[in-house]
Formats: C-alpha cells, structure tokens, sequence
C-alpha cells in the first residue's frame, strides 16, 4: 500500500505542494481566529455536587460569593481613620455605580470583623460581577481594573477572576516565549544533524503546518463543543515536536535510499514503504492516547485532548503527504547549502541516516548484545529507585502559590491568610434547601462542633433555601480543608432537607473524585491501542505488552522526578517555585497521556528498523543489533529536538509549567537512553524469537492485513518461536 502511496505523491507533488500552501494560508487566517473562539477555564466535572450547589445557589439565592478581592493597605493610617476611609469609600461608591458590579461587601457598611486586618492597617472588599461566565466576568474586571486604583493607599486585587486571568496571561506568555526561544535553537541543532540548510528546514516546515492545521482543526470542533484555550497549548507543543520527529525519520531514510544509490522517485517510494508506515503507526497511536483525555468531563482535559489529537493527525498527515512530496522536487538536492561541520564524521548519507559499522551505536548494540542480563538488571534498579518518590504522592487542587511569589493575586490571598482572622476567602459553602431558617439553626450548631471548622455564619437565606459558609484554618486545598469537606457530606442533615457541599475546597475534592474514577479507564484505552496497533506494525503479541511494561517504567521514572521536586520541594529555590507539599492532578494525567505517547513513538522507531531486519535475515540478535545501530541517532537526534521544544516550559513562572516542562524532559531522557537504547535491546536479545511470536489465528491476521516495515517481496517469517 505505502509504495503505492509513494508513487502516487511522486506523480502529484505538485498539487499535494498547492494544497499545503492553501492549508497555511487558511490556517494563517481562519484557523489562526482561534484565539478569539475558545474559552477559559473548564476545570470542573458538571455533575459534581460542588457544580450542582454552584447551580443551586445561583437559582434559589442569586449569585453568591466574591470574584474580585479588593485590599487596601496603609502603613500609616487604620481603616477607621479619614486618610485611609474617605479615599476607600470613594471608590466603593464609584464601583456600586458600574454595570459590571452586582454587589460590593466591605467593612464600612457590614461591620464583618472578617473584613478588617488584626492590625486595622488593612480592610478588604468582596466584589460580585455581572457576567454569565467565567469570560464574561474576565471582561467585566478588565474594565473596572481602572477604577479600583485608590489614591493614598495601597491598592493590591486578588480573588478568583483575577487569579485565573493572571494564570492564563502569564501561561500563554511562558508558551509563546518557549516557542521564540526553540525555534532558532531548533533550527542550528537540525542544521548541524543534517549537515544542511536545507534539510534541516523540512522539519520546521512541516512543523508550522501541523501547528497551523491544528488551529483550524479546534475551530472546527469549536462550532460543536466549547473548547478551552490550553487547547492551543498542547497544539503547539504535540504539533512541533511530532512534525520534528517525523520529518526527522522520513528525511534521513530518503538519504539513506539515494545514498544506495536509488532515483528520486525510487528512494520516495521505498521511504514511504518503510519509514512511512512507522509515521502511521506512531501517529494513530499518540492520537489515540491523547483520545484518552477525551473521557474525562472537565472541558480542559476535553481540550487538550482534541488539541493534542488535532496536531499529532495534522503532523502525521504532513510528513506522509506534504513532506513526500518535497522530497521528490527536491531530490538530491535535499543536501543543498551545506553547512561543514569541524567534528563531523564525513561518511556516505552524511546526517542521522548515516551507519557507520564501528560508530558509538555499532558498540553499544555489540555490548548490549554480549551482556543482555547485567544492562536488564543495572537499568531496572536505576528506573526503580527514580520512580520510588511517586509511591508517596500526595493530590491536592492548584492555587494561588502556582504564581510567581510577586504576582498580585497571590499576595492577596497570602495577606488575607495572615493578617485577617477567620484566614480565609474560599470557605466551604453549604446550602440547605427544603427547611426553614430555625430549622437551620441545630444543623449549623452541628457543623460548628466539626474538626477543623472554625466558623459558621448564614451568607444568604430565602424562604426554605440557606446558605452556610464554613470557615476553616489553613489554604482551600490543605488537607483540613478536604476533611472539612468529608465530613460535612457525611454529615445528616435537618430532617426533610437537601444538603449540597460546594466551594473552592468542595471543588478541589470533586475533581480529585472525578479524575481518579476515570484514571482507570483512560490508561485501558491507552494499552489497548497500544497493543492493537504495534500488533498490526509487528505480528506479535509479546513485543506490545513489553511496550506497555516499557512506556510504564519511564513514566514511573518521571514521576518520581517530579514529586521529588515539586512536592518534596527539592530544588525549589533553582526552579523558583513554591512546594506545595502535594500534585495538582490533571499534570500527571496530562504527562500520562503526552508521555505514553512519545515513548510508543521511540519504540514504534527501534521496532520498525529491527522488523525490517527480522524479515530480511530471520536472525533476532543480528536484527535488534542492526535496528538499534540504524536508529540510535536517530532517536537521541529526535530526542535532543523534543527536549529543546519543552525546556522552555521548565523555564517558565508558571508552577504547573514548570512541573510539566520538567517532567518531561525527565521522561524524554529516561525514554530515549535507558529504556530505548539499553533496556529493549536486552530485553529483545534475552526473549529471543519469542518476540515475534503470535497465536495463530493472530498470526494470519497479521500476515493478510499487517502493517509490515519492508516492502521487499520477502515473505514474513513464520512467527512461532523455534530453537536457536
């Protein structure tokens, strides 16, 4: 099939070449009015009953709680005095006279000893907005941000609308920055692989449409669901890498086959044949283990999902279309604008497609091959001892210490924390519906006497429906907090009523419910498109489950690495973060979705050149040997590249960036040295031609509709496992 496809981009590459131009330039418009469609935030599960008392409380009370937080500080003055009040109370009075403002709360008029610091140096107030959503209120604070400024005192905002604006300014910022940062980087690390301009341009290219057709992609699927902005996150981080790696391995193969001295129009064909069919299979399976987050209710993770799919297909699509297709008007003139490089060894298919037969990979594969059991053990014991931290993992909802120490938002939540008493703006809320307020009273009697609580007033009342908050010591996701929670839902309610828990603590718990129930599931789909697909790739039924083992072991290894450092607080002051003392938990399942991904993609790399090799010679250690000779460049070459696209992430003020980038890098490392390089190898020599073997009803499936690597006339060698 694939030398067909070959042959038939060969004859049409210069309308394939007119499509990819029209496809940027749609994306460059179009695709590119993205940025104005999708929406913010999306973190919570619908059904959840800290979603159902947000609904509630909205319809049987109005809308409740704050969404700005407006401090006022003075170092000289207290709050009681003309100085400090007459310039305060101006501006409430301006504010209560704003459209965008349903409601200000403040010391002045409620007398809440809340409200007023311990010191009097310092009072609050509590701002409702106009606004159906969370964008809708994002609007509605950038135009009173103006207003709130208050002459001769310290004005600082904080609260939940000004915290989720800062966090996606400044994580867009953080990504965008990365992006300016890697391109050039990526640029002279190509050139420098490939040896020329010109090759080393392929990559980007195909990079910037798999981004462009990610843009267009999203906005399609925007027309039927909401979409949330970290879609466009994930497009550009999958889409550049995917593409960078794709080209990589379809570039270096065409020179590899004119270096054998095939035609233009030959080595295409044989470069689709083989390498690629691997592109097809590592660009199914990366998108369906991106599907994956696709079965979890909050829309970020739905997003992020869909983005991810959008640019891995994008990518896929490209480098088996676009990329062919330039190849063949280029020719061998791929090698065109050399670059020399001093260090370079000078061999014939100079770039990652060169193979040398006494090179660094020849002797790691010949040692390897030698010494199977001491690298199999050395390597486990090393990935053990990085994933052991992950066994002590903690979960807990982000906050405000994801920002940078300075950040605005954070300084007010801080301050509140630490000079107000009660210590909190994110209290429990409890609604009560179907009893009357007297009948309240021994209900909230009860909550009073509840470890950790220490408070309980009445926010709201209207005919038989009652609003409680709780208050409680320490952050809204400490793990006080999530007792409260607990406990408050365990406990009975006045007889006849309907009790619902929500809140920022109420909700961080709902999430942490909610993702860990569908965890399971998501990593089910994941093995079964692994195994599925590398059986089709492959024709056997031993050589997937030791990907899924393998996948498994880097991810391990990665995640220890980030609870080490991010929970633990390792390395806190380098990084310049916050610990935190917990993982908000959409990260790893981010990281599990992304990570299971690229290291199918590593070993969808090592397999296709070792099958390629079992078909031709029939020999297992010859074969692993040579496939690792012919793509340990390669893949340390792709590797180098993905790291260079996510380091800017570990850069970034952005906690929960930071925590990814990291992550990542880790497992990119981990995935493309150890595992890869040493561990399969040694794995694949030990099992010997039990790794090609497959029942046979299986192994008729595969020899009528497999994806085989080679397209030679030679017929696959029978699977079932013969002795040496």
């Amino acid at each position: 099939m694939f030398g067909w496809w070959g042959r038939a981009v060969v004859r049409l590459r210069w309308a394939v070449l007119a499509a990819a131009v029209l496809l940027a330039a749609v994306g460059a418009t179009w695709g590119a009015g993205v940025f104005g469609q999708l929406t913010g935030g999306g973190f919570d599960d619908p059904a959840s009953e800290s979603s159902r008392a947000y609904a509630r409380i909205t319809d049987e009370l109005g809308p409740q709680g704050a969404d700005l937080i407006v401090l006022w500080s003075s170092d000289t003055a207290t709050a009681d005095q003309p100085a400090f009040r007459d310039p305060v109370t101006a501006t409430v009075s301006r504010l209560r006279e704003r459209p965008e403002v349903t409601s200000v709360t403040t010391w002045y008029d409620s007398g809440a000893p809340a409200l007023l610091a311990t010191d009097r140096r310092a009072t609050y107030a509590l701002v409702r907005l106009r606004g159906g959503d969370e964008d809708g209120k994002t609007v509605a604070f950038r135009a009173l941000r103006p207003v709130l400024e208050t002459p001769g005192v310290r004005t600082q905002i904080g609260g939940n609308v000004p915290f989720l604006e800062e966090a996606n300014t400044r994580t867009t910022e953080d990504i965008t920055r990365a992006e300016l940062l890697s391109m050039p980087v990526l640029l002279v690390l190509l050139v420098v692989i490939f040896g020329g301009l010109v090759a080393a341009s392929t990559p980007l290219l195909i990079g910037g449409l798999a981004i462009l057709g990610g843009f267009i992609a999203v906005r399609v699927v925007n027309l039927f669901t909401d979409v949330s902005i970290f879609a466009i996150n994930v497009i550009t981080l999958i889409g550049l890498g995917m593409a960078v790696d794709y080209a990589l391995f379809v570039v270096s193969r065409f020179r590899e086959e004119l270096a054998a001295g095939r035609t233009t129009a030959d080595a295409v064909r044989r470069t689709m044949a083989t390498a690629g069919r691997t592109v097809l299979v590592s660009g199914l399976t990366i998108a369906l283990a991106m599907a994956s987050l696709l079965i979890f209710p909050q829309s970020f993770l739905r997003s992020m999902g869909f983005g991810g799919m959008a640019a891995v297909l994008v990518a896929m699509l490209a480098a088996l279309t676009v990329l062919p297709a330039l190849l063949a008007v280029l020719g061998p003139r791929i090698d065109a604008v050399r670059v020399p490089v001093p260090w370079r060894r000078r061999t014939a298919g100079a770039g990652p497609a060169a193979v040398p037969e006494a090179g660094a990979w020849a002797r790691i594969a010949r040692s390897v091959m030698r010494r199977p059991v001491p690298y199999l053990v050395g390597v486990a014991v090393v990935l053990v001892l990085l994933a052991t931290p992950f066994l002590r993992i903690t979960f807990g909802g982000f906050d405000e210490r994801v920002l940078p120490s300075g950040a605005e938002p954070r300084v007010v939540s801080e301050r509140i924390a630490a000079e107000f008493p009660g210590g909190t703006v994110a209290p429990v809320e409890v609604l009560v519906s179907g009893a009357s307020a007297e009948e309240v009273r021994p209900f909230a009697d009860r909550i009073a006497g509840v470890p950790g609580v220490t408070g309980v007033d009445v926010a709201a009342s209207r005919g038989e429906s009652t609003l409680l908050t709780v208050a409680y010591p320490g952050e809204p996701t400490g793990e006080v907090a999530q007792d409260v929670v607990r406990a408050l839902r365990d406990l009975p309610g006045p007889d006849g009523a309907e009790v619902l828990v929500g809140g920022r603590p109420g909700a961080d718990r709902d999430l942490l419910d909610s993702l860990g129930s569908r965890l399971p599931w998501m990593a089910l789909l994941m093995a079964a498109a692994t195994f599925l697909l590398l059986f089709l790739a492959f024709g056997s039924v031993v050589l997937p489950v030791k990907a899924v083992l393998m996948n498994l072991l880097s991810i391990g290894a990665s995640f220890g690495v980030v609870v080490w450092i991010f929970q633990d607080g390792h390395l806190a002051d380098l990084l310049g973060f916050t610990p935190t003392g917990f993982i908000e938990p959409s990260n790893p399942i981010l990281m599990l979705a992304v990570l299971f991904g690229l290291a199918t993609d590593y070993e969808v790399f090592l397999l296709s050149r070792v099958r390629e090799e079992w078909d031709r010679t029939g020999d297992n250690t010859a074969s692993v040997a040579a496939g690792l000779q012919r793509t340990g460049r390669i893949i340390t070459a792709a590797a180098l590249l993905l790291i260079i696209v996510v380091a800017g992430f570990a850069s970034g003020s952005m906690a929960y960036i930071k925590l990814i980038g990291v992550g990542m890098i880790v497992a990119i490392v981990v995935d493309a040295t150890l595992v890869r390089a040493l561990l399969v190898p040694a794995t694949m020599r030990l099992l010997g031609r039990w790794n090609w073997w497959a029942p046979g009803p299986l192994g008729r499936i595969y020899r009528r509709y497999g994806l085989r690597e080679s397209d030679s006339p030679t017929v696959p060698r029978d699977s079932a496992p013969a002795a040496h």
